[in-house]
């Protein structure tokens, strides 16, 4: 896994394990550096849409931006939770 996959997946963790109402945390790792082939930035796998869209998302779409770098980084859900009855 590249340094920057391991950030996020780090990251994730945190915010997974963040309480409701914090701030959600800006993915950038300041690797500013986008990738021509895959359009996506080599430090956080925003593509420039992301962003540039960043400060203006609400938490739930931040979130679901998390979630999809979290595919891109090729992070997995964490398996190791306790299910719920």
């Amino acid at each position: 896994m590249s340094y920057a996959a391991t950030l996020i997946r780090q990251k994730l963790r945190a915010l997974e394990a963040q309480p409701p109402g914090e701030a959600i945390p800006s993915p950038c790792n300041s690797v500013c550096r986008m990738d021509e082939r895959s359009g996506f930035c080599e430090g956080c796998f925003r593509n420039l849409d992301e962003i540039a869209a960043w400060s203006g998302l609400d938490d739930a779409t931040k979130r679901e931006v998390w979630r999809r770098l979290g595919e891109r980084a090729g992070v997995r859900p964490d398996t190791k939770k306790e299910r719920q009855p």
